[in-house]
């Protein structure tokens, strides 16, 4: 059989049919349209807001989260020893250049350059940030940081 657009229908228990309160006794849902006989919660108005459902007990089992999380840009750390072993004599460290050799993850938007290791290395620092240590280790060996 062909499909066209008179022929689709929707697959058989997939779409439900709306319950139609309060419409006789004979649909099933009628006299007390589903609501019990008595009660704030037969009543029109009901329950209303959080107290649905067992709502407020849960929202108070939850701990309050205050302040906010800071915009400010965290470096990731690199040593001057990552920096020796994954850069060459002569060439330029950037954040890019870090990313690309899998020193800091994809998404750093910053690094810092720390110390802890001798470099004898020349290289050229550019739009990173460095440590003071790190930075006398960097141009100590004839490198520049800027």
């Amino acid at each position: 059989m062909s499909y066209t657009l008179h022929t689709i229908a929707a697959a058989p228990g997939s779409r439900r049919k709306k319950k139609r309160l309060g419409r006789g006794n004979a649909s099933g849902h009628g006299t007390y349209s589903t609501r019990g006989m008595k009660g704030q919660r037969a009543r029109s108005g009901g329950r209303r807001g959080l107290k649905k459902k067992g709502m407020k007990r849960l929202l108070a089992s939850l701990p309050k989260i205050g302040g906010f999380r800071s915009l400010k840009i965290k470096p990731e750390s690199v040593t001057l020893a990552a920096l020796a072993g994954h850069f060459r004599d002569g060439e330029e460290v950037t954040l890019n250049a870090l990313k690309r050799r899998g020193l800091v993850s994809a998404r750093a938007r910053g690094a810092k350059i720390i110390g802890g290791a001798e470099l004898k290395k020349k290289l050229i620092v550019r739009g990173l940030a460095a440590s003071a240590g790190a930075k006398s280790a960097i141009e100590g060996a004839g490198g520049t940081v800027g």
